[in-house]
């Protein structure tokens, strides 16, 4: 596929027709982050490639009414598309398949009488879709989930796969040449203001142009909210439609309801919400005692906050109130990167987007931060895993001294080992605790350019030790 943008799927998808034991593949995720695209480059893998468009041709849909016997369904549509459909040879694709819920049904039966078949299926709302039927392939249907762009994919598509190579082989004790770092920040800045969404990528890969990539935001935006209309009929388009800007205004802090409407009960708006995590747009970072595992054993879901599904859309929604869309970008663009980092909800947010879409694709992301209320009110960004420990995340750029949340949560747990977030370079430091008998509290410095290397640093770091009784 010509000008095809590499993906980390692309390696999913491969491991998957490698497997012997396939299922057939759900590829889930919101719409426009290139789901089709993702399939359309994974068929050159093989000798035949049959796409079938649910929503593009109603006619397909006829095909699976009545007995769902997909040798004899696989038969009608090879005739009709003109494509042999021949296990091990053929990569069937059943696209948008959303509008057609007894295709949905029929995935299970290819696993369990045509399993030597690879088929793939994908859709926008696939969630509203599968939440309608009354049985689902639980067991028989492989499930991945596709996002936006990452940082590494953004900036292997500008063609720098070089920086990533030279940021690959630091580590906590080896920093980065200041140029590679420089260079890394610049980047980071740029996929703030483009974002991750596919097209958007393109057209900056093709003209950097800012303000194209913007009109393309924009009619993505559009289409999401033309999309409300087909979430749920107890929630209005209008109320999704005020969810969603609620959310994009309060980034990065503990989600007011007032602030997204003081008429409407707060269980509609959870409602809607709770769509709009259903739809992939926002995901939740919920609050945990984090006093051991699952962190989700101790959550608060009260006390929410969220992640917008793209930055560069964020910016899209922003400019509807254009004094605070313009502070944001002129402080990403001209910002000092401690600045960037301390006063930008977006890069916290972008943070923890990196943090869960690097966590696996064959599930949801769960996200969890720390917070203790009350006089010594204390908060930590981002709360993830290593070598059996919880390790806590704090996104914030300068002192020692400004990390008061950070060393309480430490104390708190008897943690030794931390991880502080910002476009600083590789680092580590040491703090004595005076307040918990000198004890030592040791600090790994990643720049959030880093993110997708977290975990193997953390493993391979050779002086990261287990700490805390968790």
């Amino acid at each position: 596929m010509l000008n095809y943008m590499c993906r980390h799927i692309d390696k999913t998808l491969v491991e998957w027709k490698n497997n012997p034991f396939h299922k057939p593949l759900l590829l889930r995720g919101a719409r426009q982050v290139g789901k089709s695209s993702a399939v359309r480059h994974f068929s050159e893998q093989f000798e035949y490639f049959a796409e079938v468009n649910f929503e593009r041709d109603k006619d397909f849909s006829t095909f699976f009414r009545g007995s769902l016997d997909v040798r004899l369904i696989c038969s009608k549509l090879s005739n009709f598309l003109q494509v042999p459909i021949v296990a091990g040879k053929t990569l069937l694709f059943f696209d948008e398949i959303q509008s057609c819920p007894e295709a949905i049904m029929a995935l299970r039966f290819f696993k369990e009488d045509y399993p030597e078949l690879h088929v793939v299926a994908a859709g926008s709302l696939l969630e509203f879709a599968l939440q309608g039927l009354p049985t689902f392939g639980v067991g028989r249907i492989h499930s991945v989930f596709m996002y936006p762009m990452t940082f590494d994919e953004f900036v292997k598509a500008n063609g720098m796969e070089g920086l990533l190579s030279a940021r690959n082989l630091a580590d906590f004790s080896h920093p980065l040449d200041e140029a590679f770092h420089d260079k890394l920040v610049e980047q980071f800045r740029l996929y703030l203001l483009v974002g991750g969404m596919p097209e958007a990528v393109a057209m900056w890969k093709t003209t950097s142009d800012l303000l194209q990539c913007q009109r393309i935001h924009d009619d993505i935006m559009l289409t999401y909210e033309d999309d409300f209309s087909k979430y749920s009929r107890r929630v209005s388009p209008e109320l999704l439609r005020l969810a969603l800007h609620g959310v994009c205004h309060q980034i990065g802090k503990k989600l007011t309801y007032s602030r997204i409407s003081e008429s409407l009960r707060s269980y509609q708006i959870r409602d809607a919400l709770d769509l709009l995590t259903l739809a992939g747009i926002i995901t939740p970072v919920v609050p945990t005692a984090a006093n051991g595992f699952p962190l989700a054993a101790e959550a608060d879901e009260r006390r929410v906050k969220y992640l917008f599904l793209d930055s560069g859309l964020l910016l899209s929604v922003l400019h509807l109130d254009g004094k605070v869309s313009q502070e944001l970008v002129r402080l990403i663009m001209a910002g000092t990167p401690q600045d960037l980092v301390n006063k930008g909800s977006m890069t916290e947010m972008v943070a923890g987007l990196e943090i869960a879409r690097h966590g696996g694709c064959t599930h949801r992301p769960q996200m969890f931060y720390w917070e203790r209320a009350g006089k010594s009110v204390a908060e930590v960004d981002y709360l993830t895993t290593s070598h059996a420990n919880i390790v806590p995340v704090e996104v914030k750029a300068g002192t020692q001294g400004g990390m008061k949340s950070l060393w309480m949560f430490m104390r708190e747990k008897q943690l030794t080992e931390a991880v502080r977030c910002s476009l600083e370079n590789f680092g580590t430091f040491d703090y004595v605790d005076k307040e918990d008998n000198n004890a030592f509290r040791h600090v790994r410095v990643c720049p959030i350019y880093a993110l997708s290397q977290l975990d193997n640093l953390m493993k391979t770091s050779e002086d990261w030790e287990c700490s805390g009784d968790s």
